[in-house]
């Protein structure tokens, strides 16, 4: 009696066993697959900044005003323009000076080659 008292029990503690393993696969549930993220929404393009308009550079200038700074402008040129081409005449002139002398200073070099060329020969004939 007490081998079926104990194998009564065995299969009670047996059935709670499987029913509780059953249970629990039952409850356990398949993994979720991932989620699909939501497609992030484009960022909104960086505005530049609008260009301040470009001030005129002579505000408030009237035609004639305009008219009489340009012919100002037109003759100070003309001034410059003279005195450079003055300038140029004048390094020209000074230009032409410095070569006559170092031609000068050519011949003379030349000359005193000469002379001493002619005094080594000189020389030359009173050791020998």
């Amino acid at each position: 009696m007490k081998i079926i008292v104990l194998l009564g029990l065995a299969a009670v503690f047996f059935s709670l066993g499987s029913f509780q393993l059953s249970l629990a696969l039952e409850t356990e549930q398949e993994p979720e697959p991932p989620k699909i993220p939501e497609p992030s929404p484009e960022p909104e393009p960086i505005k530049l900044p609008k260009p301040e308009p470009v001030p005129e550079p002579f505000p408030e200038e009237t035609e004639s005003e305009k008219i009489q700074r340009l012919t100002e402008e037109n003759t100070r040129l003309q001034e410059q323009i003279t005195d450079l081409q003055k300038e140029k005449s004048n390094l020209n002139t000074e230009i032409i000076k410095l070569k006559d002398r170092i031609e000068s200073l050519n011949e003379i070099i030349m000359e005193q080659i000469r002379v001493i060329m002619d005094l080594v020969n000189r020389f030359r004939e009173v050791i020998l």
